[in-house]
């Protein structure tokens, strides 16, 4: 469906989800956030299961068109999104959330119909579809799905999965987990092992939360807004130094953070004092 405005260029609905998701954050403040378990209201796993999740299948990348829908820039919550042109080189960290039995059957971005116990996942702006292999940084428990839907579009989400992939991975109980995310697929080489080869866990140096409020090319600049933070009680305020294509970055990081949750109430509220913070997981 396209929404057209006599000013403003067209921009493309990607599906049912998007719109209750921009509604259900005009509600978040009335409900009080998620339910036990992560999971909104109406949703969360099915109440009958009948399939056994742990045992569904890694989804095999294979090469197909790109879908007819979901592709294009969209816009929810005031802001627009530009899906990528090409996944190659993806690779990101971030935090994970998972939804299933209130979008069970309903169409996807891609056209496709949401299973929750499927090997998929919902992404912001890789294309349509893409596979990737997403790890849990806690426990090193990985699966590969396939990206068919657009989200998460809430607390600087970087990825929802389904209930069988969040399953998986651990995350169902918590309902969110520290994940990496990367392409694989024959064209973009950067599977650590063969598609169906057995998956080995592995575990990396333990990772960390942080909320991230700036980043400068002068240190100067950089150490004065962390002497502006500092002694405001949102915790220990650090600058980073990095090499980003070429040139120095001086990053001011509030961190390292040890929860979701505490992440999550932090940056709501200094985004309630006028910051633009951006949670980060390294």
């Amino acid at each position: 469906m396209r929404i057209v405005h006599p000013a403003v260029p067209p921009v493309s609905i990607p599906s049912q989800r998007i719109l209750w998701v921009a509604g259900l954050s005009l509600m978040l403040c009335a409900c009080g956030g998620p339910s036990r378990g992560g999971y909104y209201k109406h949703d969360g796993p099915p109440r009958n299961q009948r399939v056994n999740v742990a045992r569904v299948p890694d989804a095999v990348p294979r090469h197909e068109p790109r879908s007819e829908t979901g592709n294009d820039p969209y816009t929810v919550n005031g802001k627009t999104y530009h899906p990528l042109k090409t996944a190659y080189g993806y690779r990101e960290r971030g935090v994970a959330s998972w939804y299933g039995k209130m979008f069970h059957g309903r169409r996807t971005s891609s056209g496709e119909p949401y299973d929750m116990y499927a090997m998929t996942a919902a992404h912001r702006t890789l294309p349509l579809p893409s596979y990737a292999r997403v790890r849990n940084l806690r426990n090193g428990k990985q699966v590969v799905l396939k990206i068919n839907d657009r989200g998460p579009f809430l607390h600087n989400r970087l990825i929802d999965l389904s209930y069988a992939a969040a399953h998986r991975l651990g995350i169902v109980a918590t309902g969110t987990g520290l994940v990496e995310v990367e392409v694989v697929g024959a064209d973009t080489m950067l599977a650590d092992a063969p598609i169906g080869a057995p998956v080995v866990n592995r575990v990396s140096q333990a990772p960390a939360i942080y909320i991230q409020l700036g980043a400068f090319s002068e240190r100067d600049n950089a150490e004065r807004m962390r002497r502006r933070l500092y002694g405001h009680t949102y915790g220990p305020v650090v600058t980073q130094y990095a090499r980003v294509n070429g040139s120095d970055v001086h990053r001011v990081r509030v961190g390292p953070i040890a929860t979701v949750d505490e992440a999550d109430k932090l940056v709501e509220r200094m985004q309630y004092q006028g910051y633009q913070p951006r949670l980060i997981v390294e």
